[in-house]
């Protein structure tokens, strides 16, 4: 956008003005009057003031308001920084001097005008614009007539001085010194945090006005510059510099800022690992002029970065990087000397061999030398050369990052650079980074890598074009792993192959032209549903050979003799035709990557085929023969003891092949012999060697687990498929052989003379596709059962109640000590000295401030009231009682129940009896100690001496008492109430403020206490204590008894006080405390997890560290009120919903900020803090990033804590245990250590990969991330900023990843800004946004973490033991991936989210347990998994990226994880919060996309050398856990469709009634069995058994039956078996055609109800039209099948179809909220017609056009192969038409082929009618006549026709509803190829006449589907019912979703 300023000549002479200024003339000339603007002038003015001042509502994190020009400089300004920093300044002061902040916003002016001198950036001409209306404004403000630069230099220092004495900067200074030694610094805004705000923007400003003076002085004269300045003056500017170190961005650690502010500097470790990075000796020395920062010294990556030319901020980033690793490396080797730190050698070691491990192992595999031959022997400093080498050229490398190896070649080439270039004196910049502008690595290196890649990603034509057409990064990357990579030289030779560039794809999708480009490489992903056998020959090799074994053994009714040994010898012809397939398919799926594949793997490929073909050959021949020259003679023939010895020979080699290469023991022996040329060939020959998947095996031990798991499944699976499936049919079978004569109703074609082998097809196809898929079945009760069994011993579930909780509490602490804290000497010393009291007194006393910690947290949650807090708090039991104090809601009421007890006792109990009855309640005991002692302690600390005797004499009687067991003759119990009342009396005066009045209150509470016990309550004889008594009488009576009170002062006393208070007062039971749900799940959890094994935790200081990485998009970040207010259709708004979800918590947030709980909303509004407040509570309710953010920030919060009360040192950990402080966490937050080793240990990276596209566009997602970085300091924000600029007339743009965190201005502060080579989104988003940004990320491990999810301050406690899992012996190789359990928090919104919870937890608990162990077969498969980091940077990610092959993201680093030699575990004792979507449609979508991605799996490499590389059971482990557990999903469907089909064709062709009455004649009940046998494996009841047993282990029998009979009565049956269609659609579709997609599911609250129309979009194709399919399959059988038990034996038959057939065709609308209310249903149909009958157009989306969504359900069918099988699947619709046409009356017994042909001269018939009635082109009025005309008496002749030939013909009415049974299916088919292939029906011109006949057939399906909902509908009933069933979950928890969905809201403030 561009504008010129006209006018009267006034803005000509501004301009002209300006220019002048910006050349920076020492004297510019000004009449004071500036010409009048015209009217139109002013109101542009304005216009452009108000566009770039943007003006928001409120104020930022500092209190200041959130306008003007500043925070809104163009980003494609490089250096807009220093620009926002000036122009926030001039707006700072504006209202001090108008005349200084106009020469800041002149000089703003000049950088901007010098950086883009032609306004040619994005936004760069509308800022200038801006700016200068500014400047004018204050021009025209000004006192004065004369501008003269030295004046305003003048002023400059003058206004520099005041301002300094305006905020007293001297006595800021002394202020920051005490709050620096106070270590105050907190993202809380109180008293002390804007203090120190107020300093840094103060000091903010001077640095800008120094800066802004010193560059004028320059301008007007660079000679005198310095002189300008007084030398006073210029050391009080560098002073106040100095105080703005912390204003210079910095991550973590201020490397290139030293900051006293930051006790992270002073860390030994730290100072070692900087100091170790320092120059060298013998390094070459830098030139004189390269900069290097003041406060730090020149180090070895400043040698790297001059050399090869790195970026700046990358050199950086990698420089604190690298610095982080050291450091924390050396952490765990121990503690250094403080005065002389120095790197440990065995640090630097590790950190070396970890960081260069893929590289070491890169260059082994290739058989070449690493840089150093010599490991070992390498000096420290050239290890730490070396590393900072790699992680400079990784952090730089961008999109390469994805190229491991290709990292490793670049690495091996620079590293030699690197080494010649040290012998050299003085630094040369290295040959290969040198360009025409200089030294860039970026440039040389990266950019033609970057280039490459990014053109072949353009071919893939959006992810459309086939996978085998372009070259993803996995064929760029494994190009490496060949010595032919050597070929590209170094540098870079740009005509290599490798650097072809394809040609652009045609568009033209019938061209099948080929294009200009480089071939793929090692593996081609061809979609096909061949890569099954492919990747998984083994087992189905091993399926079919056992299948065939056990029909033969079956077939000879389980005899063993000859003929049977003959037969089963037939597996051999079977094995080699099998392994001849895989050879064929081997050669087949390679095409396309024969030119680059290695012609070592080509030779094998080609050696393999030629071996099996020859073998097939001749066993095939040998058998052949062999059963020749047997049925010849009697005797065995000399062929076939050839065969046999081949066989045996084959087989053994084999076999012996197998168990060298898969067998854990064997395999390490064939290494051993690998230099044996035999075995290398043998092995080469068997298995592939690539260099993944190399030594895939597991310790024998664990393989043996994982073996018997799998012989005992397959044990069960082949005696159920003998027994039930194929010995059934044996005898049916031989039976249908046999039978001749059969008769058939249709003209049959193929069934004569072949033993009726249809008939045998339709019989055994649904018990083989049951072989195949019942296994699944099988491991699913298996596993579940071991998972089960591993949960129990696990220790899981074993606190699952809130009176678990009460009744072991008092464990807990002793727990707690054994597995979260750190090891502490002295507690062993207690046990083994027997000193059992103080143990478990100092036990309580650390466990104490980590429960009220949590305890807190639960209150900040609102999940809990200031009471149950109170309640719930445990006293820090460091005070002198002889007992542990326990929390309050264990004790409450104890005491009363203890009273009554005594009383009751009074009379019949003795002594014993009475302690025996309070001791069965432990509590009660601890209760009644706890007072006893107590009241001691209170009374002796605030008695004068005469006081303490009475209390002494008196503890001393009651002592005596209990020794003699005469406690009740002694004391009066009857009285016990009284001196309780006493006592609760004297008490609740103590627990207030000391007050004259209050004072003698007490000593009157006391003496009536003294009187009570004196005269009531003692009945001992009182003489043999005379004196003592006569004393106290005395004093009494006197008066003075009591009189001298001492009021407690002391902190703990005073708690000890209100606590005893409490203890006398509470009569209700706190047995149900805390009342929150979630509240008791979270304690339950973290309780019994304190029981589970875990590693001991390490101190904070010597854990690992790790970072949270979180990708952001543009979801939710948090509820603005807007939406909060904002209601739907039915007028229900996000804040009502929730206060309904969430009553309690609701109540608890209004009291935590001071509301009433009958408050109206508007109160509310009234108040910025409390509209904050309300947005951040709902926030926290939904599946947003301030939900994910404030959970994974716990982590930080925990470390400090524990960093706090450890106390750093063992020494100090010993003498803490008797402190008081030592359990005092007050200010744990504000200490300076505390701060600093939890910052060293966590990071925290949130990839908002558009925020910059945000921030520009002022969108309030950008606002609300900037006050998360406010709230929360440790947060860094990654994005891409797109800087566009415009150079030699064209668009030029550029991609920055950029890192932020907070500023004081409440914007954000960029710390590393680090060039792409280009648009960074080449392959899927989300790991695109991942890879961009991990290089900022810190630490030994990173924890992947999705903005749908939640933390818990609990669980995040246990992340140092988790984390010590990295270092635990979990098999033969270390842990790579720790997998941890997940929450799901949404189940509890609806029915429908209820069931994906439980699903989903079944799953990620259960299910995954089993996997990690025994299966040794988990992957990655939900995002709270923690990576070894260094691991998984070093060989390709965290997730791979190609488009599309790569959609399921996760589940690839888990991949190649195991491929490279990794380690996948799971741990159950740490949890984390996920979300789940809750609605059917999200949860569809979401489904679709995991299967969608699954499909995609089938067809990658990387499950295709997982199945090749691992043993046969880890193979089968694999397989039915990833893309099994989907193929077998799908062959359930395809199972209900074969049996059906079988009976379709039985029934129609007439056969299977005369089997029936043959088989009824013969009584062959065996085959009545066979018929009939599919129906419990339709049913699949056993899939539900995983989430039973989870819920029996972690809920109990009983509420497990209870939860598991509701969900029952909500009809998850009918959700499961939905999904099931979900599933099987897009597996089936995407391998077929491709287009898996990432599906945005919303994630939002689903009340809203779903609209007819869009239901039946979203599932039209996936589910109605396959649900209609069997509805007339069920039809087709019930019309013409023949039952012999009549209708109950077609029930029986077809009871589960009809079941799925309902499921897929009415469970949208059963689970559709307000889905048969009346109204609703009306408006669904008007706005169902309206979209069916819009015709659209050009733009017009799928949901608002019948005609757009067609199109677009078609854009799947895009190749060649697709339009062919979906050819050949369609046509089965033609088997309806050709079989009902023969069951007509009107055709008779005629069985002839012309009734077939007449029924299409029929068809031809009906469709030419239909396109009578349907033509509608634009004619003339008379042309329109005569077609009403035609059309008309067309349906007459129609109808009489019809009339007549029912009257004079055998047609009957039937006949007329069975031609429309025949003919519908037949027209779908019709439609279904012609879509197949809809640019030739365009080309015929038929397209329109198959569109309108689509549209015909999707009414008539809408129509079938909506009469039944429009039926239930008049029945108000129905919608209570359906309301009722779909939110019974939130019923039971207060849910008033009736009140919601009829949208009658009380509040009307919402």
């Amino acid at each position: 956008m561009g504008f010129e300023l006209d006018g009267d000549g006034g803005d000509k002479w501004w301009l002209q003005q300006v220019a002048a200024a910006d050349q920076r003339s020492v004297v510019v000339v000004m009449d004071i009057a500036v010409p009048e603007m015209s009217r139109a002038e002013d109101l542009w003015e304005r216009l452009v003031r108000a566009a770039l001042r943007r003006e928001r509502r409120g104020t930022d994190a500092y209190g200041r308001p959130v306008t003007g020009i500043a925070g809104n400089v163009p980003s494609s300004l490089a250096q807009n920084r220093d620009i926002d920093a000036i122009l926030r300044a001039a707006d700072e002061i504006q209202d001090e001097d108008p005349n200084v902040s106009r020469i800041l916003c002149e000089h703003a002016y000049s950088l901007s005008q010098n950086l883009d001198p032609n306004s040619e950036g994005r936004g760069v001409l509308q800022f200038k614009t801006g700016l200068m209306s500014v400047i004018k404004q204050k021009l025209a403000k000004r006192e004065g007539g004369i501008i003269d630069r030295s004046q305003d230099i003048a002023r400059l220092k003058e206004f520099y001085r005041y301002y300094r004495e305006k905020n007293n900067v001297d006595k800021l200074r002394e202020e920051e010194v005490q709050l620096r030694e106070s270590g105050v610094f907190s993202g809380n805004l109180g008293e002390l945090e804007r203090k120190t705000v107020k300093r840094k923007r103060v000091f903010a400003t001077l640095k800008v006005l120094g800066t802004v003076l010193e560059e004028l002085t320059k301008e007007v004269s660079p000679e005198d510059a310095e002189s300008l300045i007084p030398d006073e003056l210029k050391r009080v500017m560098e002073s106040d510099a100095a105080m703005t170190e912390d204003l210079i961005a910095y991550n973590i650690i201020p490397l290139d800022s030293p900051t006293t502010t930051n006790a992270i500097v002073s860390l030994p470790e730290v100072q070692a690992s900087v100091s170790a990075l320092k120059y060298f000796r013998g390094l070459p020395k830098l030139p004189e002029n390269f900069p290097v920062p003041a406060k730090r010294n020149p180090d070895m990556l400043d040698f790297l970065h001059y050399v090869f030319g790195f970026q700046k901020d990358n050199v950086s980033n990698q420089r604190e990087h690298v610095v982080h690793l050291l450091a924390n490396e050396q952490t765990r080797l121990g503690i250094l000397n403080e005065s002389e730190p120095k790197l440990d050698e065995a640090a630097v070691q590790k950190v070396f061999l970890k960081s260069l491990d893929n590289y070491i192992k890169w260059c082994n595999y290739l058989g070449i030398q690493p840089v150093c031959s010599n490991l070992d022997a390498v000096e420290k400093e050239k290890k730490l050369m070396f590393i900072s080498l790699y992680f400079l050229i990784w952090g730089e490398a961008a999109n390469i990052r994805f190229l491991p190896e290709c990292l490793c070649y670049i690495f091996h080439h620079m590293a030699k650079e690197l080494n010649e270039l040290l012998r050299q004196q003085i630094t040369q910049p290295a040959e290969s980074c040198k360009s025409e502008s200089g030294v860039s690595f970026h440039d040389r290196v990266i950019w033609p890598l970057y280039e490459v890649i990014a053109a072949e990603a353009a071919n893939n034509d959006n992810g459309r074009a086939p996978h085998s057409a372009w070259r993803n990064y996995d064929d760029f990357n494994e190009y490496f792993w060949s010595l032919h990579c050597f070929e590209l030289s170094w540098p870079w030779r740009p005509s290599s192959p490798f650097f072809l560039k394809p040609t652009p794809r045609s568009k033209n999708l019938l061209k099948a032209g080929s294009s200009k480009r480089q071939g793929k490489t090692s593996f081609v992903e061809h979609r096909t549903f061949f890569h099954l056998y492919h990747s998984f020959h083994r087992l189905w090799i091993f399926l079919v050979m056992m299948f065939q074994g056990l029909t033969i053994v079956a077939f000879n009714k389980g005899n063993v003799n000859a003929k049977t040994i003959r037969e089963v010898l037939s597996l051999g012809p079977t094995f080699v035709v099998m392994k001849f397939l895989e050879s064929v398919l081997d050669v087949v799926m390679m095409y396309g990557a024969y030119s680059t594949s290695r012609r070592l793997a080509v030779t094998r490929i080609f050696l393999r085929f030629v071996w099996f073909t020859t073998a097939s050959v001749i066993i095939w021949f040998l058998y052949v023969k062999a059963l020749q020259e047997q049925s010849k003679s009697n005797g065995v023939s000399m062929v076939y003891k050839v065969y046999i010895f081949v066989l045996a020979i084959y087989a053994g080699v084999e076999i012996f092949i197998s168990f060298l290469l898969r067998l854990p023991a064997f395999h390490r022996l064939a290494n051993r012999c690998d230099h044996w040329p035999l075995i290398r060939f043998i092995k080469w020959m068997h298995q592939e060697h690539y260099y993944v998947g190399r030594g895939m095996y597991e310790r024998t031990s664990d393989y043996i687990k994982y073996a018997i798991f799998w012989l005992f499944l397959l044990a069960f699976k082949f005696c159920f498929a003998y027994f039930l499936l194929i010995k059934p049919l044996v005898e049916p079978t031989q039976v249908v052989v046999k039978m001749t004569n059969l008769t058939y109703s249709w003209h049959d074609f193929v069934s004569k003379h072949n033993h009726n082998a249809l008939t045998i097809a339709s019989l055994w196809a649904p018990v083989i596709a049951i072989y195949l898929l019942d296994i699944y079945i099988f491991y699913t009760v298996l596993s579940a059962v071991c998972g089960f069994l591993l949960g129990a011993r696990d220790r899981i579930g074993e606190i699952r109640s809130l009176g678990a909780v009460h009744k072991l509490f008092d464990k807990f602490p002793e727990a707690f000590m054994d597995s979260l804290h750190i090891p502490l000497p002295n507690r062993t010393v207690l046990s083994s000295n027997g000193q059992v009291l103080e143990k478990n007194k100092a036990d309580a006393a650390r466990f104490s401030p980590f429960w009220n910690e949590i305890i807190k947290n639960l209150r900040e949650e609102d999940y809990i009231t200031t009471l149950e807090m109170e309640l719930l708090l445990m006293p820090r039991n460091t005070g002198n009682l002889p007992l542990v104090q326990w929390p309050l809601f264990l004790l409450a009421s104890k005491i009363f129940l203890a009273r009554d007890i005594a009383l009751e006792s009074m009379s019949r109990d003795s002594q014993e009896e009475l302690w025996e009855r309070i001791l069965r309640d432990d509590y009660m005991k601890f209760a009644v100690e706890e007072c006893y002692f107590a009241i001691k302690l209170v009374l002796t600390a605030i008695l004068d001496d005469e006081g303490k005797m009475w209390v002494e004499r008196i503890y001393d009687d009651i002592q005596t008492s209990i020794t003699k067991r005469s406690i009740h003759l002694d004391f009066d119990l009857n009285k016990l109430a009284l001196v309780i009342s006493r006592v609760t009396a004297v008490m609740g005066i103590l627990k207030e403020a000391e007050k004259p009045d209050l004072h003698s209150g007490a000593v009157k509470a006391i003496q009536d206490l003294y009187d009570v016990i004196r005269y009531d309550f003692l009945s001992i004889n009182l003489r043999e204590n005379y004196e003592t008594w006569n004393m106290l009488s005395k004093a009494r009576n006197e008066g003075r008894l009591f009189s001298k009170l001492k009021w407690p002062q002391d902190v703990e006393l005073v708690a000890l006080v209100k606590r005893l208070y409490s203890l006398l007062t509470i009569k209700d039971s706190a047995a149900n405390i805390p009342r929150n749900l979630e509240a008791r799940r979270r304690l339950q959890f973290f309780t019994n997890s304190l029981f589970m094994n875990m590693p001991p935790a390490k101190p904070v200081r010597q854990m690992l560290s790790f970072s949270v990485f979180t990708p952001y998009y543009s979801e939710v970040v948090l509820y603005s009120l807007a939406e909060l207010q904002k209601k739907n259709e039915d007028g229900i708004s996000i804040l009502f919903y929730l206060q309904k979800i969430y009553p309690d918590e609701w109540k608890n947030f209004l009291a935590r900020i001071g509301r009433n709980e009958n408050s109206v909303e508007l109160e509310l509004f009234d108040s910025p803090s409390d509209i904050l407040e309300l947005r951040f509570w709902a926030s926290y309710r939904g599946q947003t990033l301030a939900r994910t953010v404030r959970g994974m920030m716990y982590y930080r919060k925990a470390l400090m804590l524990q960093t706090y009360l450890e106390r750093m040192t063992a020494g100090d950990m010993e003498a803490a245990v008797s402190s008081k402080d030592a359990t005092d966490t007050q200010g744990f937050e504000l200490s300076p250590e505390a701060r600093a080793h939890a910052d060293l240990k966590f990071t925290y990276v949130v990839t908002c990969q558009i925020y910059g596209k945000q921030k520009e566009e002022n969108k309030p997602e950008a606002a609300d991330i900037a006050l998360l970085m406010q709230r929360n300091e440790a947060l860094r924000v990654a994005f891409i900023d797109v800087v566009e600029t415009l150079k030699d007339g064209r668009v030029h743009t550029e991609y920055y990843s950029k890192l932020v965190k907070a500023d004081i201005n409440g914007k954000d502060k960029e710390i590393y800004s680090i060039k792409l080579p280009g648009n960074p989104k080449l392959g899927e988003g989300k790991p695109e946004n991942q890879n961009h940004a991990v290089i900022f990320t810190r630490g030994n491990a990173v924890q992947t973490i999705d903005m749908n999810q939640d933390n818990y301050f609990e669980e995040a406690l246990k992340m140092r033991n988790l984390l010590e899992e990295l270092h635990r012996d979990h098999g033969i190789r270390p842990p790579t991936i720790l997998g941890v359990r997940e929450h799901v928090f949404t189940g509890s919104v609806s029915s429908l989210a209820s069931f994906m919870s439980n699903q989903e937890s079944s799953f990620v608990t259960l299910g995954q347990r089993v996997l990690a162990k025994p299966l040794k077969v988990r992957m990655h498969y939900g995002h709270p998994d923690v990576f070894d980091r260094v691991f998984h940077i070093t060989r390709g990610g965290i997730s791979k990226a190609s488009r599309v092959i790569n959609i399921s993201e996760d589940i690839f680093s888990g991949f190649n994880s195991t491929l490279r030699q990794g380690n996948i575990t799971h741990h159950e004792y740490i949890q984390v919060g996920k979300g789940r979507d809750v609605g059917l449609n999200q949860i569809a979508l979401f489904e679709g996309k995991v299967a969608g991605g699954n499909g995609e799996q089938v067809l990658s490499r990387d499950v295709y050398r997982l199945g090749q590389l691992f043993d046969f059971f880890r193979m089968m482990s694999f397989y039915f856990t990833t893309v099994g557990y989907y193929f077998c999903t799908m062959l359930t469907v395809l199972t209900v469709y074969i049996f059906l089909y079988g009976k379709a064709y039985l029934a129609l062709s007439g056969v299977g009634e005369d089997i029936q009455s043959r088989a009824e004649v013969l009584d062959n009940a065996a085959l009545n069995a066979a018929l009939n046998a599919q129906f419990l494996f339709q049913i699949g009841v056993f899939t539900a058994v995983p989430m039973i047993l989870g819920f029996i282990l972690e809920q109990g029998f009983l509420r497990a039956v209870v939860s598991f009979v509701t969900m029952q009565l909500q009809l998850c049956t009918v959700f499961f078996t939905f999904s099931l269609g979900t599933r099987t659609h897009y597996f089936g579709r995407t391998i077929l055609h491709g287009g898996a997609r990432y599906q945005a599911t919303g994630r939002g609250f689903v009340v809203r109800h779903i609209r007819f129309a869009e239901n039946y979009r979203l599932y039209s194709r996936s589910h109605f039209v396959k649900g209609l399919e069997v509805v007339l399959l069920l039809v087709v059988y019930l019309a013409y099948g023949y039952n012999q038990g009549g209708a109950l034996s077609y029930i029986l038959l077809s009871l589960s179809s009809w079941f799925m057939a309902l499921s897929w065709l009415f469970a949208p609308y059963l689970f559709n909220p307000a889905g048969f209310e009346w109204q609703k249903t009306v408006e669904d149909f008007r706005d169902w017609t309206n979209w069916l009958l819009y015709r659209g157009g050009i733009g017009v989306k799928g949901q608002e056009s019948w005609e757009a969504w067609w199109d677009e359900e078609l854009s799947h069918i895009q190749t060649f192969s697709g339009r062919v099988m979906e050819t050949i699947l369609s046509l089965r619709f033609f088997i309806f038409q050709y079989g009902v046409v023969y069951k007509l009356q009107l055709q008779g017994n005629d069985t002839s082929l012309s009734v077939y042909g007449f029924s299409w001269i029929v068809l031809a018939v009906l469709v030419i009618l239909f396109k009578v009635f349907t033509f509608s082109q634009k004619i003339s009025v008379n042309f329109q006549l005569l077609l009403r005309f035609i059309q008309g008496l067309s349906f007459l002749l129609s109808l009489a026709g019809l009339i007549v030939a029912v009257i004079f013909t055998s047609l009957t009415v039937a006949d007329i509803f069975a031609s429309i049974l025949a003919f519908v299916p037949t027209g779908w088919g019709i439609l279904s190829i012609a879509a197949a292939w809809k640019p030739l029906m365009k080309k015929v011109g038929l397209w329109k006449s198959i569109r309108s006949m689509a549209r015909l057939y999707d009414a008539g399906m809408g129509m079938l589907i909506f009469i039944p909902i429009a039926l239930f509908s008049w029945f108000p009933f129905i919608s209570t019912f359906q309301t009722r069933l779909m939110f019974n979950q939130a019923f039971s928890r207060g849910l008033e979703i009736s009140l919601i969905l009829a949208g009658n809201n009380p509040n009307n403030g919402v």
